[in-house]
């Protein structure tokens, strides 16, 4: 198994995702939180998160099964996926994460608009690179923000996605650069 560099955010594409895409994304992720970036599957079967009542799959299984198969040097995973999620609380999510842990998941299946998994407008590449940005946040132990503009607000639709920024409040900022020391 080939080891990535030393402290590494591994996005781990769950699906065929366009380049494009992932480049937005590892672009963000490296702007964000200073750390490098590699890009590889990590999952090949995700079957197990399948729940057929609600033609959906439960994120968080997924999280432990990401953290569980995270190679070395590798120390946040952001799983991307063309799946619809959902933790049994809600009807579904955008994504989850592991508080303070390891992974983290991104779904594209409602930020996309119904357009297709393979047509990313340039709108949908800013719902998927904040929210990607939103759910490593929580797994460096950041909160949601009561700040609508912050990148780490919870946002309940995609019109909550698109008012917000893509960066940190200042208060959010101070807290993640404390969590990278």
């Amino acid at each position: 198994m080939n080891s990535a560099p030393p402290q590494t955010i591994l996005i781990a594409p769950m699906g065929d995702f366009d380049s494009r895409l992932l480049s937005a994304v590892g672009r963000e992720i490296e702007r964000v939180f200073h750390a490098p970036v590699s890009v590889r599957p990590l999952l090949d079967d995700w079957s197990f998160a399948f729940d057929a009542g609600r033609e959906q799959f439960h994120s968080t299984p997924i999280l432990r099964r990401l953290a569980d198969a995270a190679p070395l040097g590798v120390f946040k995973i952001l799983a991307l996926a063309d799946v619809d999620l959902f933790i049994p609380i809600l009807t579904h999510v955008y994504g989850e994460a592991q508080l303070g842990g390891k992974a983290c998941i991104v779904s594209t299946y409602r930020l996309n608009a119904g357009s297709g998994i393979h047509c990313f407008s340039e709108t949908t590449l800013a719902r998927v690179t904040k929210e990607a940005v939103h759910e490593l946040g929580h797994t460096f132990d950041l909160r949601h923000c009561p700040d609508p503009a912050c990148v780490m607000h919870y946002c309940r639709s995609e019109a909550d996605v698109d008012r917000k920024s893509s960066d940190l409040c200042r208060y959010c900022r101070v807290m993640l650069d404390d969590a990278l020391r």
